[in-house]
């Protein structure tokens, strides 16, 4: 049961911090004019391009990160669209994480909007995790004059999950007493590492929740998931070791097909390649992140692979983009002579900014 590591001797204290809104609100500071209105960040409607981050007065409409523009214009006529200041974001982005090191070295950036901090041992001399989060969020607040919502709990899945709770500006804590009553009544989707396919399998599986999942039992979890069914059963049961690990930021991303039939019909691969470009431009927007270098990778199918790549004088995040600058690599291979089995797109060079130990303490903890 969760409850029952209430009674280990090893219990970390991990907040997870993320800017609410980040592009948004910071292009809403710079222009007091737009405040309370409906702030769309990323590609305009004309060119086809995606939304990277809505204000929360854009998402009354309905707009989400990841939707096309043109379908954000007609859910909100009067949004202010915006293509947004990376420099900008990036100068913000350091100012707050300084600040975190003002806490505590032990810092996990997932991206230019959040982070893990683990605050086990902090600079503060503070054992109060909820205390260093409130702390965090007010500094954040006086320097930036930006809001961050806070994740306290004593592991990464649940600080993350916390953290999204009661946005903007919210401050959720989950403490081993709480963790079980949390976990069972989350919905299949809030799970870390359930993607849609796999939440439309648990529910083929009539699994719904937290508290149906634990009652589903590992051999079972294994047979309908392999591997990942022993993550699922731990982390519905607040188990979930990863530590916070300081790391570079991310050197590159992206995403390959392995074709279950050999493909040389170039109409076939190019579609292949407009899906690919969809699918890193929403990895990139989601992990919010745009990058110069574009590398193309394709597996013949006598298994001899080659890459190509293009670096561009700016970076790029769009979809639109991504398709153009790859068919370009495409013509520079043996595409449509040879018969391909695998194709891979990838972006790196990401400017500086861009964006993943436990300690013994006595019980009771002091949240």
């Amino acid at each position: 049961m969760v409850n029952d590591l209430a009674q280990t001797p090893e219990i970390r204290k991990i907040i997870h911090i993320d800017m609410d809104a980040f592009f948004a609100s910071v292009e809403q500071l710079d222009h007091p004019e737009w405040r309370g209105l409906p702030v769309i960040v990323g590609g305009t409607p004309e060119q086809r391009g995606v939304v990277s981050t809505a204000s929360y007065e854009a998402r009354k409409f309905g707009i989400h990160s990841a939707m096309p523009a043109k379908t954000a214009r007609r859910l909100c006529p009067n949004g202010i669209f915006v293509q947004g200041n990376m420099r900008r974001y990036r100068e913000i982005s350091h100012t707050v994480r300084d600040i975190f090191h003002e806490v505590t070295d032990m810092i996990e950036p997932l991206s230019i909007d959040e982070a893990f901090l683990d605050v086990t041992r902090n600079k503060l001399e503070e054992p109060s995790a909820t205390k260093v989060a409130l702390f965090l969020q007010n500094r954040i607040r006086e320097v930036t004059g930006l809001t961050a919502s806070a994740g306290v709990s004593f592991n990464k899945f649940l600080a993350k999950i916390a953290s999204d709770w009661r946005k903007p500006a919210g401050l959720t804590v989950i403490t081993p007493a709480r963790a079980e009553e949390f976990i069972f009544q989350l919905k299949i989707e809030k799970f870390y590492g359930v993607g849609e396919a796999t939440a439309k399998r648990f529910h083929e599986l009539k699994i719904t929740n937290g508290k149906e999942l634990h009652a589903l039992g590992l051999d079972s979890l294994v047979h309908h998931f392999g591997k990942q069914g022993v993550f699922y059963y731990n982390i519905v049961r607040g188990i979930d070791p990863r530590p916070v690990e300081p790391r570079e930021s991310r050197k590159s991303l992206g995403r390959e097909i392995t074709l279950a039939h050999d493909l040389k019909d170039m109409i076939a691969l190019k579609e292949l390649l407009h899906r690919l470009a969809a699918k890193v431009s929403q990895l990139l927007l989601r992990e919010k992140l745009a990058g110069r270098t574009i590398t193309l990778k394709i597996r013949y199918e006598d298994f001899s692979t080659i890459t190509r790549s293009i670096t561009l004088p700016a970076t790029v995040s769009q979809a639109e983009a991504l398709e153009k600058t790859a068919l370009v690599l495409l013509e520079r291979t043996e595409a449509g002579q040879k018969k391909i089995r695998l194709m891979g797109l990838s972006v790196s060079n990401f400017p500086e900014g861009n964006n993943p130990e436990f300690v013994q303490m006595e019980l009771p903890l002091d949240w």
